[in-house]
């Protein structure tokens, strides 16, 4: 034997200290020494020692190989990816993770900046070095194949899409939180020890009352990555929760972080002292900075003008939906019918026609079904609507593929045929397809059709870069969605100028909608960065409901104007979550 690994292995606390990956990838000496030979004469040395000894001897390495990870020089995980180069603030990133925030860290690039390449760089750097064996890799339902494909083909990581509850014994698995919050998963799931977590769409982490968050901080790990592009959306406090996933006590308790850097629920005391101390946990890139630069995109609202049937049809649905809202409030009777209808009406009269025809089918009052019957009737008689008009006319004006996106399956079903009567090709997506279905869908449009019309729930993960065009029929309520849409085509990989159109009719909601949007996507500049591509996981949530309240109580488009621009967003958007 080596007289060097001798004297090493004179007990196994120093027999450790020589021991470090085996990797057949990258050859490593070690004192002189290669590491086949090491581990090969450590191992049959160890069998010498007593049980206790050799228990010992194996703790000591992974002790070892934990305490040594911080301090390398160079990545390897560059030279095993395959098919794609990694950007320079990729590299840096995944660079200072491992070597300064050891394993533990926020991913906060804006949208379509790779933090799904930063984070598969940071596994295959740690599956490298020995430094994790098992990993578990929770994303949104609708990503699972994505992610697991993205790191088998990139990373030649030999991930797994979590099918069963018996999926979870993988290495590397692939699922969605939304599964391995509920039994049977739940217990298989933290039965388990992680050495590496990775959660990406951290941002509906935001609560810690949530099942998400609490799940999220029940499951063992030696690493922990958070993927969002906005680790707080409508209050300072979601910062705090989610470094608290991370690393407790780092920004203090909920109060000692209120007093100490709290002046109100918006703003910091010092957003300067916060940002770097929010820094020593979290890295954000934006497009702005180093080599991440996207080409230009221009973004476009496009106001309407109803037409003279539309305009009777939607302030007639207005003051059915006011006399409805007043009654229902007495009554203390859901109002959420009420508010997917006032959402229809700005989507399209289709839409709206439809969820009147059910309200006909479900009262028994004469006097109401003669209204709606009435409405019903004004409604279908409409000769031509304005939005679909305009899109028209916009896909006109360029020959190349477009994606409209709109809240609702009906005008969906709408759009489709008004194109297809115009003989344009176009495809639907929307969140009731699976997965395969979803995969041809895109398919298609990237080899022949022209236009994909997407859902909102349909819209979520999907990467579209060689399409350039984008037309937002309908406007999310929540506006700090829009931005995620748009993140569909503007990302990564894009080569083109992106020209984007936002549909708004005036003197209705969503014109209102509009303004609210330019005033409150930069509302925590000054901590966190720009948010010009914020997102959220918001829905028929508190939002939702003011806005819907404001708009019922209100006498005049003035006096809604204003309580909508009143809103306080931290107060009504702090709903329960997910």
């Amino acid at each position: 034997m080596n007289k060097p690994l001798q004297s090493t292995i004179a007990s196994p606390v120093n027999a450790a200290s020589s021991l470090v990956r085996r990797d057949s990838e990258v050859p490593i000496v070690w004192t002189g020494i290669p590491v086949e030979e090491s581990i090969e004469s450590m191992v049959h040395a160890g069998r010498q020692f007593d049980e206790r000894s050799w228990h010992l001897f194996q703790l000591c390495a992974i002790a070892t190989r934990a305490k040594m990870a911080p301090t390398f020089e160079e990545m390897l995980a560059i030279e095993h990816v395959q098919g794609f180069v990694p950007l320079p603030h990729q590299v840096e990133t995944a660079k200072r993770v491992v070597r300064e925030l050891r394993g533990r860290a926020i991913l906060a690039d804006e949208v379509g900046l790779g933090k799904t390449i930063e984070a598969g760089l940071i596994l295959k750097e740690y599956l490298l070095r020995g430094l994790v064996k098992k990993a578990l890799i929770l994303v949104p339902a609708s990503l699972v194949l994505q992610w697991t494909k993205e790191l088998n083909d990139k990373f030649r990581i030999d991930a797994t899409p979590q099918r069963d509850e018996w999926s979870w014994e993988n290495d590397i698995v692939v699922g969605s939180l939304d599964t391995a919050k509920r039994p049977p998963h739940r217990e298989v799931v933290l039965n388990q020890s992680w050495d590496m977590v990775i959660i990406d769409e951290a941002h509906k982490l935001k609560n810690q009352r949530t099942k998400n968050w609490q799940m999220a901080n029940e499951i063992p790990s030696k690493y922990l990555l958070l993927l969002t592009a906005t680790p707080m959306q409508n209050q300072l406090k979601e910062l705090h929760t989610l470094v608290t996933l991370l690393r407790p006590g780092h920004l203090g308790s909920a109060s000692q972080f209120a007093a100490e850097h709290m002046a109100d629920r918006r703003t910091a005391k010092d957003a300067n002292k916060l940002r770097e101390t929010v820094s020593d946990i979290m890295i954000r890139n934006r497009r702005s900075e180093g080599g991440a630069r996207l080409p230009k995109r221009h973004v476009q609202v496009v106001e309407l003008e109803l037409s003279e049937p539309e305009r009777v049809f939607y302030d007639r649905v207005q003051s059915l939906l006011k006399r409805e809202y007043e009654e229902r409030m007495s009554m203390h009777v859901s109002i959420l019918p009420l508010l997917t209808l006032q959402r229809e009406i700005c989507s399209s009269s289709y839409a709206a026609l439809i969820s009147l025809e059910k309200m006909l089918k479900r009262t028994q009052r004469a006097d109401r079904q003669q209204q709606l019957a009435e409405l019903i009737d004004l409604g279908s008689k409409i000769p031509e609507y304005t939005k679909i008009t305009r899109v028209m006319e916009l896909l006109d004006q360029f020959d190349d593929k477009c994606i409209i996106f709109t809240e609702y399956r009906a005008t969906q079903d709408f759009i489709m045929y008004m194109l297809k009567k115009r003989g344009i090709s176009a495809v639907p997506f929307r969140g009731g397809f699976k997965r395969g279905k979803k995969d041809w869908m895109k398919e298609l449009f990237s080899r022949k059709t022209r236009v994909l019309v997407a859902t909102e729930s349909g819209g979520e993960g999907i990467n579209l870069q060689f399409c350039h065009y984008m037309i937002n029929y309908d406007l999310p309520w929540n506006p700090m969605r829009l931005e995620q849409r748009i993140g569909r085509i503007h990302r990564l990989g894009q080569t083109n100028e992106c020209h984007v159109f936002n549909l708004a009719t005036k003197d209705t909601i969503e014109q209102h909608i509009v303004h609210i949007l330019y005033e409150k996507v930069r509302m925590f500049e000054s901590v966190i960065g720009t948010l010009d591509d914020i997102v959220s996981d918001v829905r028929y949530d508190a939002w939702e409901k003011k806005v819907f309240e404001a708009t019922m109580t209100s006498s005049s488009h003035q006096e809604l104007g204003t309580k909508l621009k009143n809103l306080d967003w931290a107060s009504v958007t702090n709903g329960k979550g997910r």
